[in-house]
């Protein structure tokens, strides 16, 4: 198998370990990790992943000063080529600040830090990270945020749910996101943004596996590919 991956870290980053080692388990091979200040990507990447944490302490606002790191000018070079880009919570907040993906991560309603599983409903199995699920399928999955509100006008969350691109929902009510929604892929489908921590539900020992086909399918889809 060949598969070449990157989880980037910014400084504040906690979770890039966590995902170089799901993406390590899945793929049998370690992925490359590159730092921020980086102006760029190793060569020939199928796959880049951004992690959870705290990017630059959340000053500002969250993943505003990461998105203008200049490792972040390679990443969108590559997802507008079309190499996948997954980023997990605060991963999830830079790739809106990047503007790679619409709306943004407000405060919690009720202002307070969420760590909980939560149950997600998979909204679309037509993705290269959601083909290992059913459309409606329910999983739990870990949540860790203070920023996980999601944010939209009417008009952009109807095109997302119009043209399929909600990749999943919460179950119950977690953090006040607009119309639940837990991920958002963009209008390629090469890139993914979520709240929730698959990479910490990938084998039983973690108290759920469910996080791991996002990673199978997305590693069997691009070397099949």
């Amino acid at each position: 198998m060949s598969f070449r991956s990157a989880v980037i870290t910014f400084p504040g980053s906690n979770c890039d370990r966590d995902l170089a080692v799901a993406l390590e388990q899945v793929s049998g091979t370690a992925p490359h990790r590159v730092w921020h200040g980086d102006a760029e990507l190793p060569e020939g990447l199928d796959f880049i992943a951004l992690p959870g944490g705290f990017s630059y302490g959340d000053y500002l606002r969250s993943g505003a000063m990461a998105a203008r790191s200049p490792i972040m000018q390679a990443v969108v070079r590559a997802a507008e080529r079309g190499v996948p880009v997954l980023g997990v919570c605060n991963g999830f907040q830079v790739l809106t600040e990047a503007g790679l993906l619409p709306g943004a991560l407000m405060r919690n309603a009720g202002q307070t830090f969420v760590c909980r599983t939560v149950p997600l409903r998979v909204e679309t199995s037509q993705s290269l990270f959601t083909a290992g699920y059913e459309a409606g399928q329910t999983i739990r999955v870990p949540v860790a945020h203070h920023d996980g509100n999601y944010f939209a006008d009417e008009a952009t969350l109807d095109r997302l749910e119009g043209e399929g691109r909600v990749a999943f929902r919460y179950a119950d009510s977690v953090n006040g996101s607009m119309r639940d929604i837990a991920g958002i892929l963009n209008e390629a489908g090469n890139v993914l943004g979520m709240m929730p921590h698959p990479e910490r539900a990938i084998e039983p020992a973690h108290g759920s596996s469910d996080g791991r086909a996002l990673f199978e399918s997305a590693v069997r889809g691009l070397v099949e590919a």
